[in-house]
């Protein structure tokens, strides 16, 4: 979290994806080319860290990666990255050697933004020339979209490109720039002897896939792969995401794969196969500032950590003690960011749960239970509704253990989603998780987030006591995207980690912000288009701001 976020404006952050491309890079194998990988290395606190790489591309010195790597810009900071490019052999592990090592840059990502296109020669230790190897790294700024596309693609009768086997094929889709250039949008996996290849589904941002232009022109070729990198071309075609849209009603859409070189030569040639778009999935993403500018009522739930690890809640020193003198800190994070969100939820009522407590009537451990003992309807009336069903609840309960969040975001994940499909965007749900720890079940937790990404939700979690909060960073994502443990990354930014004890020094007016500064790169504005009605009636958004605490937001919106 920044400073600017406690006294001043946001953060000015917009989300960026880089792709990266390489020529004349060094031979360093014997028999074959190198096989080239890029490492992107971020620079924190003078340390270099690895923030992501490319796949591996075999035998091939002028690779164009398919790997996209998503950043977080902040143009007030001087954001340093390191391009390093290795052969691999064999496997994903970067070799001892110094023989491996095919050169590397340093520049800034603000320096990329700005040329959009920056080229630039890679250089060994010592600050010298890798012959005549240069990177190139595309930069686009995504911020302002709000959708993307899952494609299904598959093929059928394609060339016979092998001797003693059948075609090894993968579908390349490149997006035509206004220049006439061409931007490697999707390379697909390596169907093995297959001349009817079922590719992988893949997502896509419309920005990346077409500039948010329907009728761009995407030229798609279809490849035999090569062990060695001479992959022998078997046809092309063009499309456009309007063609792919015609796709519906148990329909598919459907292009001759073309071999420009046969139908010149051969007189009754047709095609080279058939490439078939068998399904396509267009989702567009609702984030925070969509809905509560489109006029949507926020549903706020609070998941509070009932774990051993607080302390007797009959003890002073136990975080869960009840002071009739002042809140403790459960209370006063709950109390800044309720009073805030309370304002834009119509009927005033909010879910409160808890987690690794023993609950009655048997006392078994539960990591999802309304803290008011109505499983109907765990629902308060207002904040102070919720602190008092907080403060019945404490003796009547035993804490216990471990510290399962999952379980919480999944229930409130699954019950945002029905609501995804609501044209207006009418409500947007906010998870505030106080927790004393860091949560044991990390894994579950980060495909928790991941899934619930797609959802309108965003998650603050706040960390009091004091702990060694550490490893709760994974689930922010200021140190890059946040991953399940399969390797799928969130679609969305939705998590805000704090430690409490932080701010203590400082009002805890600031909590309610991080509503808003999860994270700005996420709240994209050409989602306003769907929301007419709402967005456009001015006299609605203006009684809405009425309040004190709405015109506080309001500011920051």
């Amino acid at each position: 979290l920044s400073g600017a976020a406690l006294g001043g404006p946001v953060a000015c952050v917009s989300k960026v994806e880089l792709r990266v491309a390489c020529k004349a890079l060094l031979d360093r194998d014997t028999l074959n080319k190198s096989d080239p990988c890029v490492i992107l290395m971020v620079q924190n606190q003078g340390q270099w860290t690895e923030l992501d790489r490319t796949e591996v591309i075999k035998s091939n010195l002028h690779p164009v990666f398919a790997k996209v790597f998503t950043l977080d810009y902040y143009f007030e900071e001087v954001q340093k990255l390191r391009f390093e490019v290795y052969d691999i052999h064999g496997t994903h592990s970067i070799g001892a050697r110094d023989d491996d090592f095919l050169g590397g840059v340093e520049c800034t990502l603000g320096q990329i933004v700005a040329q959009k296109k920056m080229v630039k020669p890679l250089f060994l230790k010592y600050a010298k020339y890798a012959g005549k190897s240069a990177i190139t790294v595309h930069a686009e700024e995504i911020s302002g979209n709000n959708g993307y596309v899952e494609l299904f693609f598959c093929a059928k009768k394609l060339d016979d490109k092998d001797l003693f086997s059948k075609s090894d094929p993968f579908l390349e889709i490149y997006r035509i720039n206004d220049d006439g250039s061409e931007q490697l949008v999707h390379r697909t996996e390596v169907i093995k002897n297959n001349l009817n290849p079922v590719w992988e589904p893949f997502k896509v941002s419309l920005i990346s896939l077409c500039s948010c232009d329907e009728d761009r022109k995407l030229k798609c070729l279809v490849w035999d792969s090569d062990s060695r990198g001479k992959h022998d071309f078997i046809g092309e075609f063009y499309a456009t995401f309007r063609e792919m849209q015609k796709i519906g009603g148990g329909s598919k859409v459907t292009w001759d794969c073309m071999n420009p070189k046969y139908k010149l030569k051969k007189k009754n040639y047709k095609n080279s196969g058939v490439v078939i778009l068998s399904d396509l999935k267009l989702h567009r993403v609702y984030s925070f500032l969509d809905y509560i500018m489109g006029g949507c009522q926020i549903h706020f739930t609070v998941a509070i950590d009932f774990t051993a690890s607080n302390g007797d809640p009959r003890n002073s020193c136990s975080l869960h003690y009840i002071n009739p003198y002042q809140p403790n800190e459960y209370l006063k994070a709950l109390i800044a960011v309720g009073e805030i969100c309370q304002d834009y939820d119509s009927d005033k009522r909010f879910s409160a749960l808890g987690f690794g407590a023993r609950i009655p009537p048997n006392y078994e451990v539960s990591h999802d239970f309304a803290i008011n003992f109505n499983p109907e309807d765990d629902e308060c009336e207002e904040i102070q509704g919720v602190v008092e069903a907080y403060q019945n609840c404490l003796p009547k309960i035993q804490l216990y253990g471990p510290t399962n969040v999952s379980p919480i975001i999944s229930r409130i994940a699954k019950l945002s989603a029905g609501e995804e499909t609501i044209k207006d965007a009418s409500r947007y749900h906010i998870l505030l998780i106080l927790t004393d720890g860091v949560v044991t079940d990390m894994a579950d937790t980060r495909e928790a987030i991941v899934r619930a990404s797609y959802q309108p939700l965003s998650i603050i979690i706040v960390g009091v006591g004091n702990a060694d909060f550490t490893d709760m960073q994974i689930l922010d994502g200021d140190d890059g995207v946040l991953r399940s443990p399969k390797g799928e990354p969130v679609l969305r930014d939705i998590v805000q980690f704090v430690p409490f004890r932080d701010f203590k020094t400082v009002s805890i007016a600031f909590l309610p912000f991080l509503i808003l500064y999860l994270h700005p790169s996420t709240f994209p504005t050409s989602l306003y288009s769907a929301m007419p009605q709402s967005y456009s009636n001015q006299a609605k958004r203006t009684e809405r701001c009425g309040s004190p605490s709405s015109q506080k937001l309001q500011y920051f919106l």
